[in-house]
């Protein structure tokens, strides 16, 4: 017996979530999911922080890069209506310029980080859709764990390059330019 193809989720129902609720719309499935909490949004914020001065606005680093928490990204390739990582970074020579609604060129980076409701979503869903993407690196925050771990993407897989935590001060590619120190993630 053959199952009834399942209702493709839109873009209005997206937008229609309340306030509180974020959601993501991926191959024409609605995910949502309650607003970050405290913890979450620190290491989010604190590590996003880290990165703009010198690589988004060149203050004391390299710049080229675009910093962004929670960009919407719409990959129609991959049938991706909306996906936002807790934080997104382009080099300024793939994307010129932010454009005014969804950014439709997958980021060099990503980085999520996990909470309760989020964890499985964030690695069985995101990450593996991430490298389809060819998004060439990815760190993910586990705060429960207090850790970072980062990888790159090599030949369609996810390297893991190294994992660091609690009071770890790191230089973790693409961003090896300045040190973070992994205390400060954690509030």
């Amino acid at each position: 017996m053959v199952e009834p193809a399942r209702k493709r989720d839109t873009r209005a129902e997206l937008d229609a979530l309340p306030e509180g609720v974020v959601g993501e719309l991926i191959e024409g499935v609605l995910y949502a999911f309650p607003r970050p909490r405290p913890r979450h949004s620190r290491a989010a914020s604190g590590l996003g922080g880290d990165l703009v001065g010198p690589y988004d606005r060149g203050r004391g680093g390299p710049g080229g890069w675009w910093i962004l928490d929670e960009p919407g990204v719409a990959l129609a390739a991959l049938d991706v209506e909306e996906i936002a990582p807790d934080l997104g970074g382009w080099r300024r020579e793939r994307l010129p310029e932010l454009p005014e609604g969804p950014i439709t060129i997958a980021p060099d980076w990503v980085c999520e980080v996990l909470s309760p409701t989020t964890r499985a979503h964030d690695l069985k869903r995101k990450r593996p859709l991430y490298a389809r993407a060819g998004v060439s690196w990815m760190w993910i925050v586990d705060t429960d764990a207090r850790t970072l771990v980062a990888s790159r993407l090599h030949e369609h897989s996810w390297l893991e390059l190294g994992t660091w935590s609690d009071d770890d001060i790191a230089r973790i590619e693409p961003f090896d330019a300045i040190e973070i120190r992994l205390a400060d993630l954690w509030g």
